[in-house]
């Protein structure tokens, strides 16, 4: 006989942009051989808790493993496994993923979560899941945690290179529900190629999942799986949902030249210093082998501010010049995010930014740009931290404070709620945001055309030019009326 694990995916965007839930595929990789698995998708069911109740009756299933990022799954998540656990206190429920790694005693001190598995998931997850249905020793599990008279963390499972785990079990899910609709395509798709990221930036919440190991899939194995995309799904663009797609240049290199001739358009994620240390001939093989946009974090104006975050001593603001330019020259999308209202000096760190914004978009009018707020992230030895907690900051205690909608919030790096952070600051960066958004309308949205596009320009050219952000009416009137999309609400 065999035996039903449940997955339960809480929702994270916005109706119609519904992606693969990669993480669960990849633990369930490991065990799809053995066991029936099954998935229930917040963002595709309106009721998951019932979902999962009717679906752990009708299989007999004793597991509901749960992926949970701060935010809107962990909103959902909550409440869901709360009604679960009250209908059928039997079914386990397991949570992995970020919040899991970085707050467990939060998870295992609730009433509705009975064990959590830390960093990369999939070896640890098969022998719990052999452990719980032929029987085993909770202590023998690495990575997992769990309370009985106390907490018990059991250390960290060794790592597993991503060449020697199965591939996603692409059978097992309604992948024709999970094609969407950009940028990169009419029928894009996404993948993880790799597992964590060598980089130590101390506000990411990466460095406590991975603790700084960078696990690849090589070249040849990618290019077989976007060829099974292509083949069973007709993709034309995807989306690579990786930390960091692009540490190895030959690893990147290879893959491009791989997809020379495709067609098929990509997405992925980087850092400003190692993009910018790639060779021309890397440059050229990316734009040949369908590269168009890349995701990177360029975070702050300033220099200062760069190396309190830990981005590295040769990341900085004259190579995100430098790589822009350049990018350009390929036509190759740079897309930006900004960690905006550090500490000390909020309103001082948001204006040096502003400043340096325009400076890129005087190089390259084409730059996307994803404006957060900073909100700090649990990381032994973070500077921006151990700041934040003498200002007064502090993490919740429960979990059903983490799930509400102030720390929801928070979560998304839109309204920290942080003690030092005013309402007058974050004003600056959405009026900010709203004239600059309007002056240089995303490139992305296919739905605006070159009329449309000249009306905004002329509406927000006064105060882009004059540098006036404040109140800015007209554009938000505007936003409403023309409904065009701001680089806040990106989803690629």
């Amino acid at each position: 006989m065999r035996h039903t694990v449940l997955f339960y995916n809480p929702i994270s965007t916005s109706p119609g942009k519904q992606r693969l839930p990669l993480s669960l595929l990849a633990v369930a990789a490991v065990i799809a051989a053995d066991y029936d698995v099954e998935f229930i998708d917040g963002n595709l069911v309106a009721d998951p808790a019932q979902a999962i109740i009717e679906r752990a009756k009708a299989t007999g299933a004793r597991l509901l493993a749960v992926t949970v990022m701060p935010g809107p799954q962990l909103r959902q998540a909550v409440p869901v496994c709360k009604r679960v656990k009250a209908a059928l206190p039997g079914l386990v429920i397991l949570w992995g993923g970020y919040f899991p790694t970085q707050h467990a005693e939060v998870i295992l001190n609730s009433d509705c979560v009975d064990f959590i598995i830390q960093g990369q998931g999939e070896a640890p997850f098969r022998q719990f899941v052999d452990a719980l249905h032929t029987g085993g020793a909770l202590h023998d599990i690495p990575s997992l945690g769990f309370r009985n008279s106390s907490i018990t963390i059991n250390p960290r499972a060794p790592y597993v290179p991503l060449d020697k785990l199965p591939w996603f079990p692409y059978d097992r899910i309604d992948v024709s529900r999970y094609v969407g609709r950009s940028y990169m395509g009419s029928r894009v798709l996404s993948h993880n190629t790799s597992f964590g990221c060598p980089f130590a930036c101390n506000f990411c919440a990466v460095v406590a999942l991975a603790n700084r190991r960078w696990l690849p899939e090589s070249a040849e194995r990618i290019t077989s799986i976007v060829d099974h995309l292509h083949k069973n799904w007709q993709i034309d663009g995807l989306e690579f949902n990786d930390m960091d797609f692009f540490v190895s240049e030959s690893r990147t290199a290879e893959f491009a030249e791989r997809m020379r001739g495709r067609g098929i358009a990509w997405w992925g994620l980087g850092r400003v210093d190692t993009l910018m240390a790639y060779s021309d001939d890397s440059w050229n093989k990316l734009q040949a082998g369908g590269a168009k946009m890349i995701f990177m974090g360029a975070e702050s104006g300033d220099d200062e501010m760069l190396a309190r975050m830990n981005k590295g001593g040769r990341s900085g603001t004259a190579q995100t010049l430098a790589l822009v330019e350049r990018m350009k020259q390929y036509g190759i999308v740079p897309e930006l995010s900004f960690v905006m209202g550090n500490p000390p000096d909020p309103m001082d760190d948001i204006e040096k930014t502003i400043t340096f914004i325009r400076k890129i978009k005087d190089i390259n009018p084409a730059t996307e740009l994803v404006l957060y707020i900073y909100t700090p992230v649990p990381q032994e030895g973070s500077l921006l931290l151990e700041e934040a907690t003498k200002l007064g900051f502090k993490f919740p205690d429960t979990l059903d404070e983490w799930a509400s909608d102030t720390w929801a919030q928070r979560a998304m790096r839109r309204d920290p709620g942080t003690p030092w952070f005013k309402d007058n600051v974050r004003r600056r960066v959405r009026n900010f945001e709203t004239v600059v958004n309007a002056y240089y309308p995303t490139v992305t949205d296919m739905r605006l055309k070159g009329n449309v596009r000249h009306v905004l320009n002329i509406l927000s050219g006064w105060r882009y030019k004059s540098q006036t952000y404040a109140f800015p009416f007209e554009l938000k009137a505007a936003q409403r009326v023309i409904k065009y999309r701001r680089p806040e609400t990106t989803g690629f």
